[in-house]
């Protein structure tokens, strides 16, 4: 598999939680004393009970309250904090989706909604807990920008990087342990996506944790003659379009692969940004217009159609 050098990738290395990368960062962004974190009674879950320790007057336990929990955060924001609003995202944004967007991105206020346990390898907590459309109703409010990143140590770079910048940001994660990709070294810019392999037949861009069923599936095609791009796609708002572009032109084909709804998530705005600048074949691979269900991570992911072989079959069926 032919990787770009600058990415500093490595494929072998233990299964992390993408939560942890940001309940690390936190801690380290603590130092900061205008950075606070609300919390709506999720602290182990959401990975903020270190910094919650360690900072007490800078953590704020808002209990079963996300409307309140939002609109205090952007409260906190009008008078010069940063504040981080940790909950699940089925929760928020999924109860507090109008206290944000009055509140929050009507004031332009510098607020970090993050929203936990998204999509549906949350697994057997269900469909009510499996959030699968927070990327498109965050996505269509103006002033935010919206962030997926792919594994421990990206979530690590990305939440330092969404405290520095100033202005409303929604970024989610996942719960359970997967697979860790970049490193320390792999560089991380907002709205700036990144190619973790070249190709030329069929570009697959992905967001999330579900990248290394991307990447497998780039080898399962190469075995048949097939060369696949990879990119990660990591923030969703402000898209890359550029990078999106300039693949479509290459490849001539292009797949999205998000564990959320196709409608309005990454599967939505890549086909908004091709149908507009380069129209090219397209497919979209996600949850299609559908509820989650119970059962294990790795079950719901080939239900689903996540799974590698998935992948690789709609690649081959697009460029045929």
């Amino acid at each position: 598999m032919k990787v770009n050098p600058k990415m500093h990738l490595n494929f072998k290395r233990e299964k992390v939680p993408t939560r942890n990368g940001y309940g690390d960062a936190l801690v380290q962004l603590g130092k900061n004393k205008n950075i606070m974190v609300l919390c709506a009674d999720l602290k182990d879950s959401t990975r903020v009970l270190k910094f919650a320790k360690k900072y007490p007057q800078q953590f704020v336990e808002m209990g079963v309250a996300e409307q309140n929990l939002v609109t205090v955060a952007s409260g906190l924001a009008a008078v010069g904090k940063i504040p981080f609003a940790s909950s699940y995202a089925a929760f928020c944004p999924g109860r507090c989706w109008e206290q944000i967007r009055t509140t929050i991105c009507y004031n332009n206020q510098n607020v970090k909604i993050i929203g936990a346990h998204a999509g549906i390898s949350v697994g057997p907590d269900g469909a009510t807990h499996q959030a699968l459309e927070d990327i498109a109703t965050m996505r269509s409010l103006p002033n935010i920008i919206v962030v997926v990143p792919a594994d421990y140590e990206q979530t690590k770079k990305a939440t330092k990087a969404i405290a520095k910048y100033k202005g409303p940001v929604y970024m989610r994660f996942a719960r359970n342990a997967t697979a860790q990709m970049s490193t320390s070294k792999t560089p991380f810019t907002i709205g700036k996506a990144q190619v973790w392999k070249q190709g030329k037949d069929v570009a697959i861009i992905g967001a999330g944790p579900v990248l290394p069923q991307c990447l497998e599936a780039a080898k399962l095609l190469q075995q048949e003659n097939i060369s696949a791009m990879v990119i990660n796609s990591h923030t969703i708002k402000p898209l890359d379009k550029k990078t999106i572009i300039q693949a479509a032109k290459k490849c001539k084909a292009v797949i999205t692969v998000e564990e959320a709804q196709i409608t309005g998530g990454l599967g939505g705005a890549v086909a908004e940004c091709l149908a507009e600048n380069y129209p090219t074949k397209m497919k979209r691979v996600g949850v299609k217009d559908h509820y989650g269900e119970s059962g294990e991570p790795d079950e719901l992911l080939k239900k689903f159609g996540f799974s590698a072989k998935h992948i690789a079959a709609a690649a081959k069926k697009l460029i045929k």
